[in-house]
């Protein structure tokens, strides 16, 4: 079974329970190929911490930036909660060499899945600290490793979404709302791959690729703005 003794003393945690460490990196493909492990997969744990962590941003937000009106905090948090952010904060802690895989999924160590799994085992991991040691240590370590991205995400504006700026700009030259058709999908549920056009009334202006439809909505949203030089 994994040692965690590593991880433990990087992030400053010891765990009670190592068992709730353990599932939480456990993905459901492993299961696939392991029926009778001992613990469930993560996603009910994914599913708590990614509560807590909506939470503990809100609070440092809500309490650090006290003139911000509300829609200028809703961005600040996506920016900070999202996918791109939580897999790099994951892939920089050493996530990757916990997780327990199956072996296709294994072999994919750069791709797009690993990404998404990455992010879904950082929420998974505050929802194991959550329920081995009560919020107050699962914010302290949400401030200690995501909160340190929040001045990068200003300064360059990361929380301005492509598709709210593709909108404003379709809308302001063109006269039109965009609207976002799926083109094609594929892969198991637990590792779909979506392909999403972005349409100018009939006209497909650009293509995106994603883990998830919203994912490929923004790729495509990215792509269009590079394409019209927006």
């Amino acid at each position: 079974m994994q040692d965690f003794s590593g991880l433990e003393k990087k992030l400053g945690l010891k765990f009670k329970n190592k068992d709730l460490l353990t599932q939480a990196f456990t993905h459901r493909s492993y299961l696939n190929e392991n029926p009778t492990f001992y613990l469930a997969h993560n996603e009910r744990m994914e599913f708590l911490g990614d509560a807590v962590l909506e939470l503990a941003v809100t609070e440092y937000l809500y309490k650090e930036f006290p003139k911000e009106p509300e829609g200028e905090l809703t961005t600040w948090r996506a920016a900070l909660v999202n996918a791109d952010t939580l897999s790099k904060t994951a892939k920089e802690l050493g996530f990757n060499d916990y997780l327990l895989l199956s072996k296709g999924e294994a072999k994919d160590n750069l791709g797009k899945a690993r990404d998404y799994i990455l992010a879904n085992s950082f929420e998974s991991f505050v929802g194991a600290v959550y329920l081995d040691q009560g919020y107050k240590k699962s914010k302290e370590f949400i401030d200690k490793v995501l909160i340190k991205e929040l001045p990068k995400i200003l300064e360059h504006k990361l929380f301005r979404d492509a598709k709210s700026h593709f909108q404003e700009q379709a809308q302001e030259i063109s006269k039109i709302t965009p609207i976002y058709k799926v083109l094609g999908e594929q892969g198991p549920d637990h590792a779909k791959n979506f392909v999403i056009g972005v349409f100018l009334g009939e006209k497909l202006i650009a293509k995106g690729e994603g883990s998830s439809k919203q994912e490929a909505e923004e790729a495509a949203a990215k792509n269009g703005l590079k394409i019209n030089n927006w």
